[in-house]
């Protein structure tokens, strides 16, 4: 399984892995899920030979299926890359590609400001998107599912969830 964070600049992406990521040894890579309700934390941070240009990561997100399945099939494992997200439009795409309304390219007009053809379907533009992966990678074996209840037991996820929650919410 893979874990991708997602960046909109390819020049950013491989700035941050050269920079940072490419100097944290795999097996100091952490990886932590931290569930609280229907959202949960993805936390991320290593031990690194450059102490100068240590990071960690973090984004509050909503539970969702692909993260469920993460969850259940990640086999103590994952691959980190980095994506580069862009968005495409109709003029950028190939005729099977889909639209963020789930019809093929080939079924929106391109001279009628790109609506979509269907007589049920809203879509008035075609949208899509695109996730180009990196080359590098690293494996990272270090990955825990936590309760809000553990947040004190591990201290990458209580230094970032103080700082960036609790510390705000007073």
């Amino acid at each position: 399984m893979n874990i991708v964070p997602l960046f909109t600049d390819r020049k950013d992406a491989a700035s941050l892995w050269h920079d940072t990521i490419h100097s944290w040894v795999d097996p100091s890579i952490k990886i932590r899920f931290l569930e609280m309700g229907d959202k949960y934390w993805f936390i991320m941070g290593a031990d690194s030979q450059k102490p100068d240009t240590n990071l960690s990561f973090f984004k509050e997100l909503a539970k969702s299926e692909n993260y469920e399945r993460f969850k259940k099939g990640h086999g103590g494992e994952a691959y980190l890359r980095l994506g580069v997200y862009a968005k495409k439009s109709l003029d950028d795409v190939k005729k099977d590609a889909v639209c963020d309304c789930s019809h093929e390219a080939q079924d929106h007009d391109e001279g009628d400001g790109d609506v979509c053809l269907f007589n049920k379907c809203s879509c008035k533009k075609f949208s899509s998107f695109q996730v180009n992966l990196l080359k590098k990678k690293k494996i990272i074996t270090d990955i825990k599912f936590l309760e809000e209840k553990d947040v004190k037991s591990d201290p990458l996820v209580w230094n970032c969830i103080n700082v960036n929650k609790f510390s705000k919410s007073e």
